[in-house]
């Protein structure tokens, strides 16, 4: 089975529709372990309604938090003390796609970030780019501190406006393979899903 974990270089990068793409690719069932704020419309029911598969499971999450902050802070406001060690993988048999809050840097608690959890779940990940002015320094040093715990690095997925200059040189430095683009769509639908997922399904088997 393949399983993914879904982070990205900032907060507001697209992870959620990546991972929708991933999801509807692989036809996998998906986990958010930490959900800070948004309840009502989470990133499992955004992904519950960007997909068209009837194969994927979503999984509740292990902490649901009340305000829309660092995972940290929300835990704080509710009187929660997000444990790492209480975060497991859901037991499945299909394909997983796992979806971090923000970027690797972002706090659990006062011991723990988001790349420790990528680091328990000893699970490969795919890191989500988008270009603006910092992005390269932003991507090359998630890639850096992913590497300085050894953790695999499927590929990069650029989001957003093609921008062939950022991009060449994000690869050329950090020789991570590029595992395809996701342009700026006017729509982002169950139909604009499918089509990416059919373009990735390859690259991720």
């Amino acid at each position: 089975m393949k399983k993914y974990f879904v982070t990205g270089i900032d907060t507001e990068i697209g992870k959620t529709v990546i991972s929708a793409i991933l999801t509807e690719s692989l036809e996998a069932d998906y986990w958010k372990p930490v959900q800070s704020g948004d309840l009502h419309n989470s990133d499992s029911h955004k992904i519950e309604r960007l997909i068209s598969n009837t194969k994927t499971h979503i999984h509740q999450e292990a902490y649901r938090l009340k305000t829309p902050a660092s995972p940290h802070y929300s835990a704080e406001i509710d009187g929660v003390n997000i444990d790492l060690e209480s975060i497991k993988t859901p037991d499945t048999n299909n394909n997983l796609i796992v979806e971090g809050a923000g970027g690797l840097m972002v706090p659990l608690n006062r011991n723990d970030l988001i790349i420790d959890l990528i680091e328990k779940l000893q699970l490969p990940v795919i890191l989500v780019s988008k270009n603006y002015l910092g992005s390269i320094n932003h991507t090359l040093l998630s890639i850096a501190m992913l590497q300085s715990r050894n953790i695999e690095i499927k590929g990069i997925i650029f989001n957003g406006k093609k921008t062939p200059s950022t991009e060449e040189i994000i690869l050329h430095f950090s020789k991570i393979p590029c595992l395809g683009f996701v342009e700026n769509e006017a729509t982002v639908d169950k139909s604009m899903i499918k089509k990416y997922a059919d373009k990735f399904a390859k690259v991720l088997l």
